[in-house]
């Protein structure tokens, strides 16, 4: 019975284990604190897949998108309109991942 024990307490561990491994697993740190996307590759620096502007160089202009506060056509079946914004559209986002609003 004790070999028995050990070897269900020592499964036991492996398996608590192996979930808190992959409940614990997350994306690493970003290489920088933001990288804004320019069109020029003689500028900038190339950080997933667009090339970065100087940070020095960086404006508010860069964050700012306008255009979410035009109304959008919503004569569809579902009454509603999406804006969608990207990198191209809104350069500082680059890097930022996801972005919501």
């Amino acid at each position: 019975m004790g070999g028995a024990y050990q070897l269900r307490v020592a499964a036991t561990f492996l398996l608590i284990a192996g979930i808190a491994s992959i409940a614990a697993a997350f994306d690493p740190s970003p290489l920088q604190d933001f990288c804004v996307a320019i069109d020029d590759p003689k500028l900038g620096v190339f950080v997933n897949g667009k090339f970065c502007k100087d940070p020095m160089q960086a404006k508010a202009d860069d964050f700012t998108f306008s255009g979410l506060d035009m109304a959008g056509n919503t004569s569809n079946a579902v009454g509603s309109n999406v804006t969608l914004v990207n990198v191209d559209r809104l350069k500082g986002l680059n890097t930022l991942g996801i972005s919501l609003d």
